[in-house]
């Protein structure tokens, strides 16, 4: 969509019409992608969506990969699957921090039927974390956090082992 279409509801840009968080949201992603291109990644996929299963209530559940993209600057390259999380401060929890397990779990279903649909299975991969912190009127703090968790902690027998 372009962002630049009116609304005809109230003839404001489209893109203002969005949640502030989710403006945030996008803003963070397009700071995350340059500086991933800049160090050394290929993009291949931003928001990457697809079904991955049934909630409890019967509604379909779908999975998100913020980017997709290989690590080029290792040998073989590395197919990174990419969280992305953008905050305005820090001073109440790291952003890093709402990767929980829940979202990792979510990932990694996602990225495993990405796996099978791009029949890339073979391929070393793993999953990584972007931070960018995107304080008004300042420089963008950006961190790359390689690896940031792994599948081994959802593997079965495995699920309830670290609750706390």
């Amino acid at each position: 969509m372009n962002t630049h279409q009116q609304n005809k509801t109230n003839d404001l840009p489209v893109e203002s019409a969005r949640a502030p968080h989710l403006l945030l949201g996008a803003k963070g992603e397009r700071l995350a992608a340059d500086y991933l291109e800049r160090h050394g990644y290929r993009i291949v996929a931003t928001n990457f969506t697809l079904p991955i299963g049934y909630s409890l209530q019967g509604r379909q559940v779908t999975g998100e990969i913020d980017i997709v993209a290989y690590d080029e600057t290792v040998k073989p390259f590395v197919l990174a699957f990419i969280e992305v999380k953008t905050r305005t401060r820090t001073d109440i929890a790291a952003p890093e921090t709402a990767v929980d397990r829940r979202k990792q779990r979510q990932i990694i279903r996602t990225a495993r039927l990405y796996r099978r649909l791009m029949a890339v299975q073979e391929e070393p991969y793993r999953y990584d974390v972007v931070t960018v912190i995107a304080v008004p009127d300042s420089v963008h703090e950006i961190s790359l956090l390689r690896g940031f968790f792994t599948e081994e902690r959802f593997a079965r027998g495995h699920w309830n082992e670290d609750k706390f």
